[in-house]
């Protein structure tokens, strides 16, 4: 498990710095259009691209941290610094958003018009061809390693595409429609569009710090897997969970009382070698019970939902 981990780690590091790479060319060539323009679209952009690249860094930090291997203090690893990364990133999205909104709030009071238009739509057209070749990436990473700091900035960069969008349209609008409204009110579309954001990478980052059962789809999967193995008798107390790029899984089974535990361990490396070939990045612990134990009641110790729709008798 060990070289997938690492792999995984690598790919993960240079999502980060080629997001890194991507945000410093972004704000300077924002920065520039901005004082060109006077757009608040554009000004907008700036300020999303400039956390972006802050975001980035924490990024950076969080799966850099994330990769290192299990310690003395930290015996599960430290996958969760990719979770309190993408958090710092929602934090900072939250901040721009409502940066952007008062600023659109003002322009909108002040009627001011843009200009320079033309410069504005060159800059956003170069940004989402930048942006477009980054997204690829990211997904390619996200589809190997299931990183949640690199979704979250990933999100990031999908919003940026539909700013330099709006920023063509309102700069358009403005200076060849006569639509003066026209940035101010694209610049409030971009913060709530922001906020959705954060919302959404909020809501992944914490399911991962509170350890939240994996998803319906991929439970399942496992559990159809794990039903292969007639051994596996009467599997229960299923609990999974995802930190960082590792995923960690636990079970009980039962097994017949007179089975010798040399023969109980040959059967359960077995089944972990069989599971783990299908889930690479994953830790396994499975718990032998003597058959025809009865659990404490209200402990959980109760049979797999999953074994059941399976309608499997294991």
């Amino acid at each position: 498990m060990t070289e997938p981990f690492d792999k995984h780690a690598g790919l993960a590091r240079s999502a980060a710095l080629a997001s890194i790479a991507v945000a410093i060319f972004l704000v300077a060539i924002k920065f520039w259009a901005s004082v060109e323009t006077s757009s608040t679209a554009m000004l907008g952009s700036l300020a999303d691209s400039a956390l972006d690249l802050i975001a980035s860094i924490a990024t950076l930090v969080g799966v850099w941290i994330a990769a290192q291997p299990a310690d003395e203090d930290h015996r599960f690893g430290h996958g969760k610094a990719e979770s309190l990364a993408a958090m710092f990133q929602v934090m900072l999205i939250a901040l721009s958003a409502a940066a952007i909104g008062f600023r659109a709030v003002e322009k909108l009071v002040e009627g001011g018009r843009t200009s320079a238009a033309a410069e504005g739509i060159g800059v956003s057209v170069v940004a989402i061809v930048a942006t477009l070749g980054l997204l690829a990436w990211q997904r390619y990473v996200i589809r190997r390693t299931g990183s949640v700091a690199i979704s979250a900035d990933h999100l990031h960069y999908q919003s940026d595409l539909m700013l330099n969008l709006a920023v063509i349209a309102a700069l358009a609008l403005d200076q060849f429609a006569g639509f003066g409204l026209a940035d101010p009110l694209f610049g409030l579309g971009i913060a709530v569009w922001l906020l959705w954001g954060a919302w959404r990478a909020a809501t992944e980052a914490i399911d991962h710090l509170m350890d939240r059962e994996w998803p319906d789809e991929k439970r399942l999967r496992f559990v159809e897997l794990a039903a292969k193995h007639p051994e596996l008798n009467n599997l229960h107390d299923l609990r999974t969970r995802t930190s960082g790029t590792r995923d960690f899984v636990q079970f009980h089974v039962d097994m017949p009382a007179q089975m010798t535990v040399e023969e109980a361990h040959d059967i359960i490396e077995r089944v972990e070698a069989d599971l783990e070939g299908h889930f690479p990045n994953m830790e396994l612990l499975i718990h032998i019970d003597p058959e025809g134990h009865v659990d404490e009641p209200g402990n959980l110790l109760v049979e797999d939902d999953e074994f059941k729709k399976l309608g499997k008798s294991i």
